[in-house]
């Protein structure tokens, strides 16, 4: 496939004159003259440089890869046939979809809603719990854990092999929270079937982890988190936060808000982690 110039930036000038401030959490103000979003905030949204955007709206520049095309169809809010267009444009084959196939693509209506709890520690992540993406107030409470690569994307993963992943949160829920994780790469793997992203962490912690291994051959199914969870934090101490979820059953993402009861002193603590901002907890 060749990349289509003319059509590409076509492309990404409509959707960034059709994408609002108020769509991707940010201020309007009162002297906006732009049609849609600037070409720099679209560049920041993309993670990539206004320039090199810019060159791309101007039929210019290098062909984009596959990751960065990526992170422009994330930026830019688009639906899953928007991102394959835009693949397609760029001269990229789209990733595949599919049963068994589940992409890191959040859909534009679960990042509105995230973009919408800038003052609560919210985060979007995959079947396998893999963070996609956090509120600033998400990563300092849990730390920036998008970052990680490989199988230590995965929180059930870093359990049972990065000890400084337990320090988060509350003692006596470990035992739980280890059952709770093996419940779930269990019937992740079992949906996925062999050769899956699931059954190969299984593989992997089943030869790493003895207390992996003994729960595994338990063959417990069916754990689900509790509604409340208890963190540990470095900086504010203990906190008990209700755990509310919204699923997006197209991709198998969940959208995880933490909240606290007003007047608690959970509550007070959260509001001094806001004060404090995100930290690097890994």
């Amino acid at each position: 496939m060749e990349i289509d110039r003319a059509a590409l930036a076509a492309f990404l000038r409509r959707r960034r004159e059709l994408l609002q401030p108020e769509d991707v959490g940010l201020p309007r103000g009162p002297r906006r003259r732009t049609v849609g979003l600037r070409r720099e905030e679209v560049a920041e949204l993309c993670h990539m440089s206004t320039d090199y955007y810019a060159r791309l709206e101007r039929e210019r520049g290098p062909q984009p890869s596959e990751s960065m095309i990526a992170s422009m169809a994330q930026g830019l809010h688009l639906s899953l046939d928007e991102r394959d267009h835009l693949f397609r444009l760029a001269g990229h084959a789209p990733p595949v979809r599919g049963t068994g196939a589940v992409g890191e693509h959040i859909s534009p209506g679960l990042l509105r809603v995230l973009d919408r709890l800038a003052d609560t520690p919210a985060e979007v992540v995959t079947e396998l719990g893999e963070t996609l993406r956090q509120t600033p107030l998400g990563v300092a409470l849990t730390g920036d854990t998008t970052g990680f690569a490989g199988p230590a994307r995965s929180i059930g993963y870093r359990w049972f092999t990065d000890p400084g992943t337990r320090a988060l949160y509350e003692p006596a829920d470990h035992a739980f929270l280890s059952r709770m994780f093996v419940s779930g790469l269990r019937e992740v793997a079992a949906l996925r079937g062999p050769g899956s992203r699931a059954s190969h962490y299984a593989e992997l912690l089943l030869a790493r982890s003895d207390e992996f291994r003994d729960l595994w051959n338990r063959h417990e199914v069916g754990i689900r988190p509790h509604h409340v969870k208890r963190f540990v934090h470095p900086e504010v101490g203990a906190l008990e936060l209700n755990c509310q979820t919204l699923l997006d059953p197209d991709q198998s993402h969940r959208l995880v808000v933490y909240t606290a009861v007003p007047g608690s002193e959970s509550h007070e603590r959260l509001r001094l982690l806001a004060v404090i901002g995100p930290r690097a907890l890994r």
